[in-house]
């Protein structure tokens, strides 16, 4: 029998309506010798059972895994893990002969708190947010290889860097099932290298995959500067859309020698791109003024709500340069990731951008994540990437 945390009267009433986090300050008192990353039972103030979940030390004090009275085992993970594949299947999205790249695990849109699963080609890549998925990783692991079957040979599992340092976990990244360091895979047609080992994220950024493909249509003929370029998935797509020169920029070298690779690699001997280690606003302050096509999509620039006003500005700011540096007639695609910036908030920072930079401009398109990063309808939270498609007179 798990542990129990009881809740102050009438703080129930989100998870009433199956919001799956449990906030500290609503917990009246809890069972004796609870720790971090177990599993416990949430009651209401009058003794009803209301939630099963991970307990963690912070803020979010639950993250709900079932509001049925469950036992977490391996067939709780297996019929979690088998709903989440299911969907990617009916969408088209996962055993597709032309993309070997999705995300079959979002966390809270897939009713697995604190967990992203990745999946490149024949590895997935598992990533704990919470301490209780850190717990339960190998449990998650073989499920997932039950439930996967022959879709992989790899679970690389990297929470180094997304656990709570205070939690002193220690932690390390590797392989809990295969071994292999095959690490090319497939998105629409196109290949490129994952660096899950020391890359950001999971190694690549699935979440751009539609707008990539956006952006190909919009490429012949362009000349493109693709900002914040990472592991370079918008220039190679934008290569294939048939654009006649691709720049490339981002302060990190080894995000530079994986886009030179991701693109010697789909367009061997290509003289149509350059990459360039430096400095985002240091380059966009010396750059011509004649690209067709922009890419901006920086990393989050606001992680918390105490960065959201000067996270603003950074947007601003970053949007301002890019009109300056756009010929009329040009195309701006332009990202926030961060979840705590708002569609409005968003849509502002780049308004204020366009009328500082004396620029007409017409929204094309309004974009957002993919189906296989979804929204759980009692999340909204999870709603995070933000974009817009911008006509630049």
């Amino acid at each position: 029998m798990y542990k129990q945390i009881y809740l102050k009267k009438g703080k129930e009433e989100s998870l009433l309506r199956f919001h799956p986090w449990v906030f500290s300050g609503a917990i009246s008192h809890s069972d004796k010798g609870i720790e971090e990353g177990d599993i416990v039972r949430v009651i209401t103030s009058d003794g009803r059972f209301i939630a099963v979940g991970h307990y963690q030390i912070g803020s979010i004090a639950v993250r709900v895994l079932s509001f049925r009275d469950v036992t977490i085992d391996s067939d709780f993970w297996q019929s979690r893990l088998q709903s989440a594949i299911d969907m990617r299947v009916k969408l088209g999205i996962a055993d597709s002969p032309t993309n070997n790249t999705y995300r079959l695990v979002h966390g809270e849109g897939d009713n697995l708190p604190g967990l992203v699963i990745d999946v490149y080609s024949k590895t997935a890549v598992m990533q704990a947010h919470s301490v209780g998925m850190h717990v339960c990783r190998v449990d998650v692991a073989e499920a997932l290889v039950k439930v996967m079957g022959n879709r992989i040979e790899n679970v690389y599992y990297k929470s180094e860097t997304t656990l709570p340092f205070k939690a002193e976990l220690g932690q390390e990244n590797g392989f809990l099932y295969g071994g292999s360091e095959e690490n090319t895979a497939v998105e629409n047609g196109l290949k490129f290298y994952v660096d899950w080992l020391k890359g950001q994220k999971t190694g690549f950024f699935v979440d751009q995959r539609e707008n990539r493909s956006l952006l190909e249509t919009y490429s012949k003929d362009k000349r493109v500067l693709n900002m914040f370029c990472y592991t370079g998935g918008f220039s190679f797509y934008a290569m294939r859309g048939g654009a006649k020169q691709v720049h490339s920029v981002d302060s990190s070298a080894k995000a530079i020698e994986l886009t030179r690779k991701n693109v010697e690699l789909n367009f061997p001997g290509d003289k149509r791109h350059e990459a360039f280690c430096e400095d985002a606003f240091k380059y966009l302050d010396k750059a011509g003024g004649d690209y067709d096509l922009i890419i901006l999509d920086p990393p989050a620039f606001a992680k918390h709500r105490a960065a959201l006003r000067n996270a603003l500005k950074g947007y601003t700011r970053l949007n301002v340069k890019a009109f300056e540096k756009m010929k009329p007639g040009g195309i701006l695609f332009t990202f926030s990731c961060s979840q705590v910036v708002t569609k409005d908030n968003f849509r502002n920072a780049v308004f204020t951008a366009a009328a500082m930079a004396g620029r007409k401009v017409r929204i094309l398109h309004q974009l957002h994540q993919p189906a296989d990063h979804p929204i759980n309808i009692y999340h909204p939270e999870g709603e995070y990437l933000k974009g817009l498609v911008l006509y630049v007179e």
